[in-house]
């Protein structure tokens, strides 16, 4: 079992601070509501992500204008995975009807599901504090290479994340 997973089951009351998090959520808990609300939180993650991504673009600027060229192809890449990251959160197919409909969703996969879910929210967090480290180290322009490697290292955390969650919608998550 994984580490990442045990960290992510690992956590109660996964629901109520998902629920909290979402202005105007409703109804996650309405069987016939699933999959519009499955497409509420991805589309919220993928929103966040979005200003993450144009902050990283902002840093990009900003590393470019004080001479930082040399790091152009190390923030781009970090940006590209990013953004991959966030088309695949916000172009998932719906875990709750359609494709999956013959996957029976009960109250324990439900739950880790909404772990899942609150644990992608908790990814954009993390995303906005190492960017802010990444800022940081272009400001004093130290450090640079570190803060880049943060970020890419939450993206790439944040998809084992996903992924995890899309096995347990499909039924291949046996590995959990």
């Amino acid at each position: 079992m994984s580490d990442l997973y045990q960290r992510i089951s690992g956590e109660r009351g996964s629901l109520e601070r998902l629920l909290m998090r979402l202005p105007g959520f409703e109804g996650y808990l309405d069987q016939k509501a699933r999959r519009s609300a499955d497409r509420m939180v991805r589309d919220y993650i993928a929103a966040r992500l979005d200003e993450r991504i144009d902050r990283l673009a902002e840093i990009e600027r900003k590393l470019l204008d004080s001479g930082g060229l040399s790091y152009m192809s190390k923030t781009n890449a970090v940006k590209t995975r990013m953004q991959l990251y966030r088309d695949r959160v916000k172009t998932a197919a719906p875990g709750y009807s359609g494709f999956f409909a013959d996957v029976e969703v009960g109250p324990e996969q439900l739950e880790t599901i909404y772990m899942f879910d609150e644990l992608q929210i908790k990814y954009a967090d993390q995303f906005q504090t190492a960017l802010a480290a990444l800022e940081q180290a272009v400001t004093n322009n130290a450090g640079i290479d570190e803060a880049l490697a943060a970020v890419d290292r939450v993206t790439a955390e944040a998809n084992e994340a996903f992924a995890k969650r899309d096995d347990l919608l499909t039924g291949l998550g046996s590995s959990l």
